[in-house]
């Protein structure tokens, strides 16, 4: 939807590669530089890492994110330029973003929350292989998959690491999560499965002690894990800010063209 607010106070934050860092001297002197918290919105300069640092950072507190690409991936990011950047915020479309929410029990019982705006992801800690137990909605799907590992993915998430497992690129808007095996050896030619963004997620390790597993939320990680639930977590609503024709359902829908 497009927004139709003035963004007067703008608050930025950089990544601190020398782009980065030049661009924010730039845009501090021409529009000043609030602290994120008086902030009608918050602008990152960057990459997609520090694009999801940044929206890890305001989960909760409903402003809105607009990223300018100053960095390596650029996916989640605006073309950079410091002319007339209110009128470019308020002319932004929005969309909405839920996390998941990762449960994660290790092999002590400790119970790990992690949230994740791209994936979460299970991957074998040594060179033996994972043994995996999936369960959906409390009832079990696939009783044992053997693999590097699997990964919960969202619509944001879908052309990130999930992509590069083969995972399927999903629309922004789509209700829809990923579930994606990384270098399945058993089944050998199951690919995944697409679930509604209702489900409840459950992966249970098998001989953790021999084939021990971590679990990682985007750049959160748990070692050592026995079970591992996860689902979407609505109670939390991102907003990202995109330039028309920008949109992340535009770079989605191009991505599957192999733009």
């Amino acid at each position: 939807m497009s927004s139709t607010k003035r963004y007067d106070r703008i608050a930025f934050v950089a990544s601190v590669g020398a782009e980065a860092q030049s661009a924010l001297e730039q845009l501090t002197a021409i529009y000043g530089n609030h602290a994120p918290g008086d902030a009608d919105v918050v602008v990152a300069l960057g990459g997609d890492g520090l694009m999801l640092q940044t929206l890890h950072a305001n989960m909760r507190t409903g402003k809105p994110i607009y990223g300018m690409h100053r960095g390596t991936v650029g996916f989640l990011m605006n073309e950079y330029s410091t002319h007339d950047l209110r009128a470019r915020l308020a002319a932004a479309r929005e969309s909405l973003i839920n996390p998941l929410l990762m449960r994660a029990t290790d092999v002590h019982g400790t119970v790990h929350l992690h949230h994740a705006i791209n994936e979460v992801a299970l991957f074998r800690q040594t060179y033996q292989v994972s043994k995996l137990r999936i369960l959906i909605d409390e009832q079990e799907r696939m009783p044992e998959l053997m693999a590097d590992g699997i990964l919960v993915a969202t619509p944001a998430g879908s052309t990130a690491y999930n992509l590069s497992a083969q995972g399927p690129i999903l629309p922004i808007n789509a209700q829809l999560l990923a579930l994606t095996p990384i270098s399945a050896f058993r089944p050998r030619r199951w690919r995944g499965a697409l679930l509604p963004n209702s489900a409840f997620v459950v992966i249970e390790v098998i001989e953790g002690e021999k084939r021990p597993v971590a679990a990682v939320a985007d750049h959160d990680e748990v070692r050592d894990v026995r079970r591992v639930e996860v689902l979407s977590d609505r109670t939390i609503a991102m907003r990202m800010l995109f330039d028309p024709g920008h949109s992340l359902e535009e770079r989605i829908l191009r991505e599957q063209f192999g733009h």
